[in-house]
């Protein structure tokens, strides 16, 4: 069983936001799960397998119109994709290009992956196609690598904070805590359970930050280099009981920017400095990092 986001809810409250189901649905489109000209299921259906309010499915059903991903778009029928929307190449959101590039990259016998990010949440929902791909028997790797650097609980956050920045104990940071915990279970759970499933050997190890990272950075195997940038808004997220006014950006729609070994030199020598760069950090000033 693959975990998905909805496990790991904290205080089981939170749903899915309308530009993330727009990325899931986004990452089917780009994996081939959904072809141009095959129609999307009800809204009535995504809202159940989302486990949303319809009117949530409509905002991510008018992202995916707008990006010119849907085609006969009305209220009388469930949209069919568009034709041209596996022809296009430019940046994407990270929930949109991260899951096919993590599938092209478990197609090696010895996978490794390289993160530097928030939180796993991204990569959590992301890794959950390659997973499904090994289990029904598409993908063979003999070995998976996982490095993840987030930030440490220890320091002060640049972002995500209170807007007031005047609480004694900050729910902003407890909030990030919770999810970054989390959500790093549910990763490393999913892809150590194909030790057990298939005999992979599979090691996830994550280490703390002394700072808060301004970008998210993934290098696949030494060969690709998916760089996006953390944009900070001002925005407004329910919290146990109360309603957080903070500064934050929203991961999953930061555009990545891709650099490929076999691109040419300027690439290259960008994935063999971003590696030198985590292995870098890796190395010297992180620290342990156990979850608890």
């Amino acid at each position: 069983m693959v975990v998905t986001q909805e496990n790991v809810a904290v205080n089981g409250s939170r749903k899915l936001l309308p530009q993330e189901i727009a990325g899931i649905l986004r990452d089917r489109i780009r994996a081939g799960d959904l072809r141009a000209g095959d129609r999307l299921p009800t809204q009535a259906e995504l809202a159940d397998e989302f486990d949303v309010e319809r009117g949530t499915v409509r905002q991510a059903l008018r992202a995916l119109q707008d990006d010119g991903l849907l085609s006969n778009v009305s209220k009388g029928s469930p949209p069919r994709i568009a034709e041209a929307s596996a022809t296009r190449d430019e940046p994407r959101p990270t929930m949109v290009g991260l899951a096919p590039r993590l599938v092209e990259a478990f197609g090696a016998q010895r996978v490794c992956i390289d993160v530097v990010c928030h939180t796993a949440e991204t990569l959590m929902l992301a890794i959950g196609d390659p997973v499904r791909r090994i289990h029904d028997g598409t993908l063979h790797p003999e070995s998976i690598d996982v490095r993840i650097l987030v930030p440490s609980r220890e320091i002060t956050l640049a972002f995500p904070v209170s807007v007031d920045g005047n609480a004694e104990e900050d729910p902003v940071h407890q909030r990030w805590l919770d999810m970054r915990n989390a959500q790093g279970h549910v990763l490393r759970h999913n892809l150590k359970a194909l030790r057990s499933s298939h005999g992979i050997n599979v090691n996830v190890t994550f280490r703390a930050l002394p700072f808060t990272p301004p970008v998210k950075l993934y290098l696949l195997n030494g060969e690709e280099a998916l760089m996006g940038y953390y944009v900070v808004t001002r925005r407004e997220e329910p919290y146990e009981s109360q309603t957080l006014d903070l500064y934050d950006a929203l991961g999953s729609a930061s555009l990545l920017f891709s650099f490929l070994t076999r691109s040419g030199q300027r690439d290259a020598a960008f994935v063999e400095e971003s590696q030198k760069w985590f292995d870098g950090l890796w190395d010297t000033i992180t620290s342990d990092l156990t979850l608890p």
